[in-house]
């Protein structure tokens, strides 16, 4: 996947959403937001990517602190504020080298990574803006799946696994264009694994299309109505909801 291109499409897709809405709604699946704030999250957040490379500043950087890091007041002026990140922060890329190790919030990554992160939270946000305005809305197959495997990464790295000691979930993405739409999730001792391998049996295995898993896993959609079926101890499924992030 050309993540720079595939951000960009995302954002620019958020834009055009958010170009004739009252941003004064609230946003459902980001309890205390309106449309305004996460316009200004997402915006912000590619150009806080970008000083953290630039600048080298550390992984914490206070957004307060980002460089024109608050959209215009007027409606054209902050949806193309908004559209014009992107660029920011792949020029930020291109300018350090994409393999330079830079800050991130999980510890040093190589500049990239911060793409395709930024790529996914553009999609999810997406997704958020076109709950709050009752909108159509469809990721990609590819975005999505990938989107599954960045978060089940990010979250291997934290220290707590959601995911009791010798459990196994297995979420199928039943997408056809998709040639790799396993993931299997194990909890291990110190903490949680995944691979695309298809394990011999399964706690609890989640069937559904690539973009409907990714919204019952982040919590957007429940997974009934996101096209997924349970398949086994679903009591594991609301341990694993509870003790996830959105």
């Amino acid at each position: 996947m050309d993540y720079a291109e595939a951000l960009t499409e995302q954002n620019s897709l958020l834009g055009k959403l958010l170009l004739e809405a009252d941003w004064s709604l609230p946003v459902p699946t980001c309890p205390g937001w309106t449309l305004l704030q996460l316009l200004r999250h997402v915006g912000r957040g590619d150009r806080w990517a970008a000083q953290i490379i630039t600048d080298r500043a550390p992984g914490d950087l206070d957004p307060r602190l980002v460089r024109d890091g608050k959209p215009p007041a007027d409606v054209p002026g902050a949806v193309r504020w908004l559209t014009e990140s992107p660029r920011v922060l792949l020029d930020a890329v291109e300018s350090a080298g994409a393999d330079t190790t830079v800050s991130t919030f999980l510890g040093p990554r190589p500049a990239a990574w911060w793409v395709r992160r930024r790529l996914h939270e553009a999609a999810v946000h997406r997704v958020d803006a076109s709950i709050a305005l009752d909108a159509p809305c469809q990721l990609p197959a590819d975005v999505a799946a990938d989107g599954i495997s960045e978060w089940l990464d990010r979250l291997a790295d934290g220290q707590a696994s959601p995911l009791p000691v010798g459990r196994t979930l297995v979420l199928r993405a039943t997408d056809p264009q998709l040639t790799d739409g396993t993931w299997t999730i194990r909890g291990v001792p110190d903490g949680l694994r995944w691979d695309s391998a298809q394990p011999d049996a399964a706690d609890l295995t989640l069937t559904g299309p690539a973009e409907g898993l990714l919204l019952a896993l982040l919590r957007r959609r429940p997974a009934p109505d996101a096209g997924v079926s349970l398949r086994g101890d679903v009591a594991l499924w609301d341990s694993w909801l509870d003790q996830t992030p959105l």
